[in-house]
């Protein structure tokens, strides 16, 4: 019989100050659809895959989810290979923001407190600094009830150009008119009176 194993780690007494705080999520929000695809992380083909659902924000992007079972690592404990496939497909699908297609090339993860298999968690992921075809973004994963961190991350990423670009655009679809349409779901879903741009799932900076 295996054992429960807890992986509590010691809570920083503060965030520091240059980390963005947590919202809420919306009851509902645009979500950002490619053409069907079976990528393990947001592919709608891939039956055993995350199937992450991408909202956009000014400059980034966030998703929700639920792990199940099925991504355990310790018993009760998600896998870190899952959260890091979390945070780096995050990251990626920040750069819609800037119409960029992108691969990454160097990804830093800092765990800070254990992911529970059945927790809800918050992927959000933003733009740091954008030299076109260079782009260091940032992200994290926050528990949506307490809003407390989990995870946070580095990336970089190489943007796609040329060919490449005109190759991945017609496969997937028009990232800029996929994202707008995206924005335009969020806008008519939002309380009467809220700003246009508003977003309680947006990342919120100090």
């Amino acid at each position: 019989m295996s054992e429960r194993v807890s992986l509590e780690t010691e809570r920083p007494a503060t965030q520091p100050a240059s980390r963005p705080r947590a919202r809420a999520a919306p009851p509902a929000a645009g979500v950002i659809r490619l053409e069907p695809h079976a990528c393990f992380a947001c592919g709608e083909l891939n039956e055993i895959g995350l199937r992450l659902q991408f909202h956009p924000v000014p400059d980034g992007c966030w998703a929700e989810l639920v792990l199940p079972e099925r991504f355990e690592g310790f018993e009760g404990i998600a896998h870190g290979g899952i959260l890091s496939t979390i945070m780096d497909e995050v990251m990626t699908w920040s750069l819609t923001a800037r119409d960029y297609w992108g691969v990454t090339a160097r990804l830093s993860l800092t765990f800070r407190r254990p992911v529970r298999i059945g927790q809800r968690i918050r992927a959000e992921g933003w733009i740091v600094e954008d030299r076109r075809r260079v782009v260091t973004t940032a992200g994290r994963v926050v528990d949506v009830e307490t809003g407390v961190e989990l995870a946070s991350a580095e990336g970089t990423f190489v943007t796609a150009s040329g060919t490449d670009r005109r190759r991945l655009r017609d496969r997937y679809g028009d990232l800029a008119e996929r994202r707008s349409a995206a924005e335009r779901e969020t806008a008519q879903a939002a309380p009467a009176g809220a700003p246009a741009t508003a977003s309680a799932g947006a990342v919120e900076r100090p």
